[in-house]
């Protein structure tokens, strides 16, 4: 997943609370609603400083997401106490490495400087549900609606938002579409380990989403004594995607992405290019159980590092050991590993495809 991530910003006291058309099913039975104020502490020709405060008036969360859009081209040049991006008018606050956890009645706070007016956005959602002030009950539907074709019947989760999020077992599920100009995309689930998406995205340049399951581990790479990853997958004949896992580490200042299977016009991030394409830094590398050709590049937020094997839709990868040979080459040091999903990153569909998740599992020591 390509997105830019920001620093930290300020205090201030406007209170604004709204709904936007964002759906997402959280576990059967939980309550769902939020409060957020958000208030600009400062101003200055071309800039503002902002904060912003999250009331969770529902279930306990052991992670957020805020998201927001800005109506009169704002962009955030520096956030602080969140792990904040921004793709075109829509800015998505994650919590850091210390503040997800979030009981009834919580608060969090973060802050961040703008370019552009302070005029504040007017509508929250907060892991997907739209903050209202209100609480509300929340079931995921157990079949799926009729206009979702290529969703099976006895999924636990079904949702087309943006953003939307379900955790289970352990797990939490992001339909994540982010990039510019993508089409409509469904996400299902039986479980956190076996999900798929109905997408169907233009085929034109650019990552148009990168829907996953994952787990946030939040441990230094010398505390780790195992991390271990099996996965299964169906993926359409054609089009422009790759099976991906995508693991954080230093609050976002490094990206590890590890390609399982790609097609069409897709590429990893690399120091140099030919006509060929990306020209790895490292070829026939064996490591973690398969063997990688590698690349080494930077989105410009943060550095990226591409394993790239042959393709296949199933096996079992050691991924600390391919942490290890980054720090034993220097490439990162004893990051902080934070976290760590797989998915499937699609810059474009032959028309509506399906990508499906079988199995997948993710354990750590």
């Amino acid at each position: 997943m390509r997105r830019r991530s920001l620093a930290v910003a300020l205090a201030g006291t406007v209170l604004m609370t709204g709904g936007a058309a964002v759906l997402t099913a959280l576990p059967a039975s939980a309550a769902a609603g939020c409060r957020v104020a958000y208030a600009v502490s400062s101003t200055w020709p071309g800039g503002f400083g902002a904060n912003v405060t999250i009331t969770n008036l529902g279930d306990p969360l052991t992670s957020w997401t805020l998201v927001w859009t800005y109506g009169n081209g704002q962009s955030v040049t520096q956030a602080w106490n969140t792990n904040l991006t921004q793709s075109g008018s829509t800015v998505t606050a994650r919590n850091a490495g210390y503040n997800g956890s979030l009981a009834t009645n919580g608060t969090v706070s973060f802050g961040f400087n703008g370019s552009g007016s302070g005029t504040a956005p007017t509508a929250f959602t907060l892991n997907g549900t739209a903050c209202t002030g209100a609480t509300t009950p929340t079931t995921p539907p157990t079949t799926p609606p009729p206009s979702s074709p290529g969703v099976p019947s006895d999924a636990a989760w079904v949702d087309s938002g943006q953003w939307a999020t379900w955790q289970n077992n352990g797990y939490t599920l992001y339909n994540n579409i982010w990039g510019a100009g993508a089409g409509a995309q469904t996400i299902w689930a039986r479980s956190g380990t076996n999900f798929g998406v109905v997408a169907n995205h233009p085929r034109t340049s650019g990552v148009k989403s990168y829907p996953n399951t994952g787990k946030t581990l939040n441990r230094t790479l010398s505390s780790l004594a195992g991390v271990s990853s099996s996965f299964n997958v169906s993926v359409p004949a054609d089009g422009d995607y790759a099976t991906t896992y995508d693991i954080w580490a230093n609050n976002h200042a490094y990206e590890v992405m590890i390609w399982t299977n790609q097609h069409g016009a897709v590429g990893p991030i690399a120091e140099q290019y030919d006509a060929n394409g990306a020209v790895p830094n490292v070829r026939n590398l064996s490591v973690g159980g398969h063997t990688w050709n590698v690349y080494r590049g930077s989105n410009g937020a943060n550095a990226v590092f591409s394993f790239i094997r042959t393709n296949t839709s199933s096996g079992t990868i050691d991924l600390l050991a391919i942490m290890n040979w980054l720090r034993t080459n220097n490439w990162w040091g004893n990051v902080t590993v934070g976290e760590l999903q797989f998915g499937f990153e699609i810059t474009g569909t032959a028309g509506q495809s399906n990508f499906t998740t079988n199995s997948f599992s993710l354990t750590y020591s």
